[in-house]
């Protein structure tokens, strides 16, 4: 694979810390680097991710699409030949989870009205 193929990347957490670098091709998926970021997430953090598709990527502003590849999403003149992209991670868990975890109070309220008809 020839070296101009590899793109350095580490992965900005919601905390300031990092995950990586690590090296990828640019034929990678946004998918792939959303599985690693999860299985190198790190010990002791508060929101932790437990799936990929709970996670979002973001490089240079734009929420990157899991079906699109690394050479896709780089910025063709904004980042530095042989530097590090560095993208910011959101944990985003899924609706169901979220929703099972509150309890929604369902029973109707009554509203007091003060008004007078004459």
């Amino acid at each position: 694979m020839p070296e101009e193929d590899l793109v350095d990347i580490k992965f900005r957490l919601y905390d300031g810390s990092d995950i990586g670098p690590f090296r990828y091709s640019s034929a990678a998926t946004v998918d792939v680097l959303k599985q690693r970021i999860v299985s190198d997430w790190p010990k002791g953090k508060t929101v932790i991710p437990k799936a990929a598709n709970e996670l979002k990527l973001i490089n240079s502003g734009k929420i990157l699409e899991n079906n699109k590849t690394v050479g896709q999403c780089k910025v063709p003149f904004g980042e530095i030949g042989g530097g590090v992209i560095v993208m910011h991670v959101v944990v985003q868990p899924s609706l169901s989870k979220t929703k099972a975890e509150k309890k929604i109070d369902d029973t109707p309220k009554k509203v007091a009205c003060s008004c007078s008809i004459m």
